[in-house]
């Protein structure tokens, strides 16, 4: 092909063969509970089934499809109904439109000259996602991920408090302190080493609904002045939610900024029902929150939710770029949002959200909530009553945290070695269900457990038939270790 000349014909007919492919292998097939949900390559045969080296000169469209149908086949189908292995699954077709029309209009959402649709789409969609926090308004925008999102939280909080670090850095203000629960996000202390606050300027704080122990007068860091507290409303491996109202009490009282990640549990607001896992969450002052997980708008949708009304967002990235800017432009200039980011170019994140949301209405996103409640119920219930399962907990949200005992463990608690022999399990019986392609779920050790599952259940796809595979699948897989 002539790089040079753009052939839309042949382009087109190109977009059109992909498309078949990709509705037939990763969408039809990658749906289908007897299709596999991965065709496991060992990474050096990978990488010659692919053909992965550039040359000088283009390949013709028959090698091209080759291509694609190769980066279809040998890749994870995520929307498969026994993928359980990330925090996000399944597809909704809606949404997926949004995403192909997003691609295709390849737009940046930094200015109503060049976004119209999009700059008054978000701002709609940014207000209901507020209402649903319990605030009448506010302010907002859509980051590239969750832990964006929750560095943003820590920007906008440290420059209200002391503005003049804008300008003359980080030597202008005292050393600052934040504050989390032992079970938040990486991204906390990612966010806080980013900044300039410093990984050892953050406090893991014990947390439970009763209490939180946390004193602020006496800070480890000796000078150190409080700045904020990130609450977590849905944690990454147990599915954790900290108790909101009990914090938002230390936050006011000491003059905090409270910021609650809710990248993961936000979506139960649309749930009446369940809401209430985030009580107090209207008194926080920012919230992160990923409709890409729970509610399949599909990678990457993160909102950064704001209380304020007063452009703090604006105030403190804003670089007043000329050539993007403009103040006498024939349009009201505040729709240009894009000095609101501390990106230029921001990819179109609200249509895919705002398609779907249209699509199934609220109640529809509400069914989708309560029915992964329902579904997570029902494998706790079958859990309890199977010998070999182990729980680590009870679940509050969709996480179902547990251990597989095989036979020749059961009852041998006391043995010496018992916690190391348990730690192999997980890893054996995953590189199996990998290897074989039959279903993907993760785990990990934590603070002093070791290595246990971590099974996700979330997309509206997954059947009680699925969940009862799940456990036969994994008592198959690890019955004779």
């Amino acid at each position: 092909m002539d790089g040079l000349l753009l052939d839309h014909t042949e382009g087109q007919s190109f977009l059109t063969e992909a498309f078949k492919v990709i509705l037939e292998e990763v969408l039809t097939k990658g749906t289908d509970v007897n299709e596999k949900v991965c065709e496991w390559r060992d990474p050096a045969e990978l990488q010659l089934l692919l053909d992965l080296e550039l040359r000088e000169d283009g390949e013709n469209q028959q090698q091209l499809m080759q291509r694609v149908r190769d980066v279809a086949a040998y890749s994870v189908k995520t929307s498969h109904p026994r993928f359980f292995n990330q925090l996000f699954a399944g597809v909704d077709y809606h949404a997926l439109a949004g995403r192909f029309l997003t691609e295709a209009l390849n737009t940046s959402q930094y200015t109503y000259e060049v976004a119209p649709v999009f700059v008054l789409m978000e701002d709609v969609v940014l207000s209901q996602l507020r209402l649903l926090v319990g605030w009448g308004e506010g302010d907002g925008l859509f980051c590239p991920g969750g832990s964006a999102s929750n560095m943003y939280a820590m920007n906008v909080a440290r420059y209200r408090a002391f503005p003049q670090v804008k300008l003359k850095g980080m030597w202008s203000i005292p050393q600052l302190a934040v504050f989390t629960s032992q079970e938040s996000h990486y991204s906390v202390g990612k966010a806080a080493s980013l900044l300039g606050i410093g990984l050892e300027s953050v406090f893991l704080v014990k947390v439970n609904q009763r209490y939180i122990t946390l004193n602020t007068q006496k800070c480890p860091l000796f000078g150190a002045v409080p700045l904020l507290v990130s609450a977590t409303s849905g944690t990454t491996v147990q599915g954790a939610f900290d108790p909101l109202d009990l914090i938002a009490d230390v936050c006011e009282n000491n003059g905090l900024w409270m910021h609650v990640d809710a990248a993961w549990g936000g979506s139960v607001l649309f749930s009446k029902k369940h809401r209430q896992l985030m009580k107090g969450i209207e008194r926080a002052d920012s919230v992160t929150w990923n409709p890409h997980k729970m509610l399949l708008t599909g990678l990457q949708c993160s909102a950064f939710l704001l209380k304020d009304t007063t452009n703090l967002l604006k105030h403190c990235h804003c670089a007043n770029a000329s050539y993007l800017f403009q103040q006498d432009k024939f349009y009201d200039v505040s729709l240009d949002t894009g000095d609101k980011s501390i990106q230029c170019g921001r990819k179109v994140d609200c249509l895919k959200l705002w398609l779907m949301w249209k699509a199934v209405g609220t109640r529809g996103l509400e069914g989708r909530v309560d029915q992964a409640f329902q579904n997570a119920s029902y494998l706790v219930d079958k859990m309890k009553k199977r010998e070999g399962f182990q729980l680590l907990n009870e679940p509050e949200f969709v996480n179902v945290c547990f251990w597989f005992i095989p036979p020749s463990l059961r009852g041998k608690q006391n043995i010496k070695d018992y916690q190391e022999r348990l730690s192999k399990v997980a890893p054996v019986i995953k590189e199996r269900m990998v290897r074989e392609g039959s279903m993907m779920v993760g785990y990990q050790p934590q603070s002093r457990r070791v290595n246990f599952f971590r099974m996700v259940v979330l997309s509206p796809e997954i059947t009680l038939q699925d969940m009862d595979f799940f456990l036969n699948e994994i008592e198959r897989l690890g019955v004779d270790l």
